[in-house]
């Protein structure tokens, strides 16, 4: 953005503190001239021991006071450079690690010595948003390579589906037909679940109040008979929780719950539990399956895109890899919190604090 040249802060802040000094000794002056003139008459006759008049008093005070007055302009103009300096230092560094960012250094930090100030506050806070936007920059990075993995992986497989049906033409073409559409039916579900992720990152979507009690008693019945495949139990319970949000991203948000629990559950007879709670200012909504006993270390890599608790192996219904990922971005784009648990006997607990709709 192209602008004019103009006075530095430094040099504009110089010339205010010469010019508050020169106010100030001015004024200081003028007191005392004001001062003398009431114990000097104006005219009195001499006498050999009289005192000065004020044209006496005035030839001798004016070439004074402006030697003073100009000794103190160059005192103000050199101390004010020297004062000014030592102020806006930490302003050079601020400015000198913006520049950094800029240019793509992201790990540098500003780090002010000293005791809370304003510039230590702004320094704090830009050192806090350098951290943020490394970590986000950090994340996109691996985000971008996993989904190039996970992406590359279906067609892969097409092409090596392809090549081997070119290479044997009296090979069963339903087979190969029922292999692409299975390899297909992963890169669409894989596809939709990035763009959900994106949609839930960039928050466009309107708002509205959702009772999360429903919602979760939506995405139940729709995964409902998966869990009875399973030999699974699943028990809800709680209280209307209306909260503020998009019903379509907070029934997604419910459905990746219910359907993380039930698939990294146990072989036979697990349970899962949802439960909806009201406070004051949140509503929460707790999803707890039974299940292996996750690692506090495992636990906190869940959310990251293309983690999955127990290893990398797929089963028909593992998804992938993007359930907790596209949950915790869903709950950040609603103002919420996501917690991540694993439960003594095994198993994960999750809990969504959302805000409460304000009556």
């Amino acid at each position: 953005m192209g602008r004019e040249p103009g006075l530095s802060v430094r040099l504009k802040l110089t010339l205010s503190y010469a010019a508050v000094i020169m106010l100030a000794g001015g004024g200081l002056l003028a007191v005392v001239w004001v001062f003398l003139l009431r114990y000097v008459p104006a005219r009195m006759v001499r006498a050999p021991m009289s005192g000065p008049d004020r044209a006496d008093l005035l030839a001798a005070f004016a070439p004074k006071a402006i030697l003073m007055l100009t000794l103190l302009l160059i005192a103000g103009l050199v101390g004010g450079w020297i004062l000014a300096g030592s102020m806006l230092a930490p302003l050079t560094r601020i400015t000198n690690a913006a520049r950094l960012a800029t240019a793509g250094s992201l790990s540098h930090r500003i780090q002010l010595e000293g005791r809370q100030d304003e510039f230590r506050e702004l320094s704090d806070a830009f050192d806090t948003m350098l951290e943020r936007i490394e970590a986000h920059d950090a994340e996109q990075q691996r985000f971008a390579a996993n989904a190039s993995h996970e992406l590359r992986t279906p067609l892969a497989i097409t092409q090596t589906l392809l090549d081997v049906a070119r290479k044997d033409p009296n090979r069963d073409p339903a087979e190969l037909v029922d292999r692409l559409d299975f390899v297909n039916s992963r890169a669409i579900d894989l596809t939709e679940a990035l763009l959900l992720l994106s949609r839930a990152n960039q928050r466009t979507f309107t708002r509205g109040d959702v009772d999360l009690s429903l919602v979760a008693e939506e995405a139940v019945e729709t995964l409902l008979p998966l869990a009875e495949k399973r030999g699974l139990t699943v028990e809800t319970s709680g209280d209307v929780t209306p909260a503020v949000g998009s019903h379509t991203l907070l029934l997604q948000l419910a459905t990746n719950l219910v359907h993380n629990a039930i698939v990294h559950n146990l072989p036979a007879g697990g349970a899962v539990w949802i439960t909806t709670t009201m406070h004051p200012k949140t509503v929460v909504l707790t999803v707890e399956n039974t299940g292996e006993i996750l690692p506090a270390s495992v636990v906190s890599t869940l959310i990251e895109p293309f983690q999955r608790g127990g290893g990398r192996i797929r089963t028909d219904h593992t998804g992938v890899g993007l359930g907790l990922a596209i949950v915790n971005s869903i709950t950040q784009a609603h103002d919420g919190i996501l917690i991540l648990a694993a439960r003594p006997s095994g198993g994960l607990r999750v809990t969504v604090q959302l805000p409460a709709v304000r009556r």
